[in-house]
C-alpha cells in the first residue's frame, strides 16, 4: 500500500534486451560496438518501426488523477 492509502503503481516491465540484441546484432548485422552505441530510437528507426505512442487523452488523464490523487 502506498503512503497515501492507495495501491502502489505497477512496476515497469524490463527492457527486452534479448530481443533488441537479436535484432541489432543478427537482423541488422551491427557489430556489438555499433549496437551499444545506438540509442533505442535509432534501433527503432533502423528496424523501420514507428516508436511514437498515441498521446494521452483527457479520459486517460482523469483516470490517472483518480488512481493517483494528490495528498
Amino acid at each position: 500500500m502506498s503512503p497515501a492509502g492507495g495501491t502502489a503503481p505497477e512496476a515497469p516491465s524490463a527492457f527486452p534486451w534479448d530481443e533488441a540484441m537479436a535484432l541489432g546484432l543478427n537482423a541488422l548485422g551491427w557489430s556489438p560496438r555499433d549496437f551499444w552505441a545506438a540509442t533505442p530510437r535509432e534501433l527503432t528507426a533502423a528496424l523501420g518501426l514507428d516508436g511514437r505512442r498515441d498521446a494521452a487523452t483527457a479520459a486517460d488523464l482523469r483516470r490517472l488523477i483518480m488512481a493517483f490523487p494528490d495528498s
